[in-house]
């Protein structure tokens, strides 16, 4: 049965791919020519195509009021980069099973496919009850005893309890209230379920608005979001990858079940190669499709080339941004086998407590205050700006409240005079402002930075990378190491001349290869280039909330007695 390309993308399930389309009618009947992003080709009446993948490739944003279009809004078309960072709205519209869940929402094993759900109604399990708005976790879908099924997790006391729900499962699900903020490509990506809209509210803003942006100035109401799909598709005898919009007007039909899909080409993206085996490795390669971008990698990366795959890991990595004031600074990301060396910056510190944190054994922490402070008890020191001192430790202090004695959390310092010091104590809550003084002139590589001090941590290049033919760290003012990650890597070199080898990583270069049956001439890579990632500010932020997931946040500072 022939249906819209529109239709058909929006009934489709992820998993069903790939799946081979025969062209019914449409606009691309009489050997019509199309052409996007560099890419002509032509589809006429009964031409087959074997759709490999699809994703979001823009918006269609209309301005809403109270979960409806509003009258006064025309749409306007968002592209997935467009600035500012968006909180979800939860879906009202309820879904009635969960097969309906799993093939319309992203579950798992990605970073963001863990979405919550919850019941309208108690669910009673074999050994187990669900409770009615009990907030379910939806892990990952898999076949158990023979039946495919959703792994979920419910947390009660603190306690994590497992379990998992048939497909087959029907009833009132609702999505849970969504906490976190998110980039308009991370809710394109994520968390626009299949077939449906989205309504998302503005959060922070990126940039300021100028007159070019297609919303109103000030802004800060919610959006629907309406996706338009991007087709990625092959055809017999091409080698590479089409890409068609969801919204044009062809009709399609299904023929999968009567054609010879291995006919067509198999493109792999890098995280289909990645979740290969690692017995499977190495490999040779051809791009069906490169990344776009003007770095020498991206020219051993164009499409045509062959390269060898040699291995698969998780590297680590170090994520710096420049010291600016401005929010045109740029980030990087560093790997640990970089080889030039750092000198240490002046840090700024908001609170004493700031200074606790960073405080180390190995040597006194010297800062000047850069704002005033007016102690309100007589037994702590009031701050002057200019003031200077020796950070000692955290201890407890004793002072005069309401007729009464009562112990705070103080840190205990030496103030720095003309020819002498004084021992003061700062009360913890102290909302101030500090600056460092640097006395060490000793040259750092940047595994030592992570090991010997605490992160965040300013420092200049004082020493670039002599094996790295443009190193782009040197030329910058100041930059602050902000924290490790971990992130998925592949080994790759060119086929032809593997005279070095490049780190590409897995989750961040859009790109295609096939497979090609030829053996590697030798299964030890070349020697491996050191390159320093530029990653974009939506880059940044989503690389930040992956890594903090995993970690505990410090605790807060005392609060300022009333």
């Amino acid at each position: 049965m022939a249906s819209t390309l529109q239709k058909f993308i929006h009934s489709l399930d992820l998993r069903a791919l790939p799946r081979v389309l025969q062209i019914q009618s449409g606009i691309y009947c009489q050997d019509s020519i199309y052409e996007m992003f560099g890419n002509a080709f032509s589809l006429s009446t009964e031409d087959v195509i074997k759709v490999i993948g699809f994703k979001i490739n823009k918006l269609i944003a209309s301005i809403c009021e109270n979960n409806e279009v509003s009258q006064f809004s025309a749409k306007v078309e968002l592209p997935l980069n467009f600035p500012g960072l968006y909180k979800v709205v939860a879906d009202k519209t309820p879904y009635v099973s969960i097969e309906e869940i799993a093939r319309k929402v992203s579950i798992g094993p990605t970073r963001f496919g863990y979405p919550s759900f919850y019941s309208a109604k108690d669910i009673k399990l074999e050994n187990f009850t669900i409770k009615h708005d009990e907030q379910i976790t939806f892990n990952s879908v898999e076949e158990v005893h023979g039946m495919m099924a959703v792994n979920c997790v419910v947390v009660r006391n603190n306690q994590s309890h497992s379990f998992t729900l048939p497909l087959s499962q029907e009833g009132e699900f609702y999505e849970c209230e969504d906490d976190q903020i998110y980039t308009l490509k991370e809710i394109a990506e994520w968390k626009i379920p299949k077939g449906r809209n989205r309504i998302v509210k503005l959060s922070t803003t990126l940039h300021k608005w100028d007159s070019s942006s297609p919303l109103p100035k000030n802004f800060d109401g919610c959006l629907i979001l309406m996706p338009v799909y991007e087709v990625q598709a092959v055809m017999k005898f091409r080698k590479d990858i089409i890409h068609i919009l969801s919204d044009l007007d062809v009709e399609v039909k299904d023929v999968t079940d009567h054609y010879d899909i291995s006919s067509f080409f198999q493109p792999l993206s890098l995280g289909d190669i990645f979740e290969r085996t690692s017995k499977e490795f190495p490999m040779v390669a051809e791009i069906m499709e490169g990344p776009s971008g003007n770095q020498k990698l991206y020219n051993l990366l164009s499409t045509g080339k062959e390269i060898v795959i040699y291995k698969k890991y998780q590297a680590a990595r170090v994520l710096a941004s420049e010291m600016r004031s401005d929010s045109s600074k740029r980030h990087y990301l560093i790997p640990m086998s970089y080889k030039g060396k750092f000198k240490r910056r002046p840090r700024e510190f908001p609170t004493a407590y700031d200074l606790e944190i960073v405080r180390n054994e190995k040597e006194h922490l010297h800062v000047v205050a850069t704002k005033a402070f007016t102690s309100p008890y007589k037994e702590l020191f009031s701050v002057s700006v200019g003031d200077q001192f020796l950070v000692q430790q955290c201890q407890t202090g004793e002072v005069l409240y309401e007729g009464g004695k009562k112990l705070i959390d103080v840190l205990a310092c030496e103030q720095i005079l003309s020819d002498s010091y004084k021992k003061v104590l700062l009360p913890m809550y102290m909302e101030g402002g500090f600056v460092e003084v640097v006395h060490d002139k000793k040259q750092y590589h940047l595994s030592e930075i992570c090991k010997e001090f605490h992160l965040p941590f300013n420092v200049k290049v004082s020493v670039r990378d002599l094996s790295i033919e443009k190193d782009i760290l040197a030329a910058v003012p100041g930059l602050q190491i902000e924290e490790e990650i971990t992130d998925s890597y592949l080994l790759i070199s060119s086929a032809s001349s593997p005279v070095e080898s490049w780190e590409i990583p897995v989750y961040r270069l859009n790109m295609f290869v096939r497979l090609l049956s030829k053996d590697v001439q030798t299964a030890a890579p070349p020697v491996t280039r050191t390159t320093v990632e530029e990653v974009s500010e939506e880059e940044y932020y989503m690389l930040r909330r992956y890594e903090n997931l995993t970690l505990h946040p410090p605790p807060r500072p005392p609060k300022k007695p009333t």
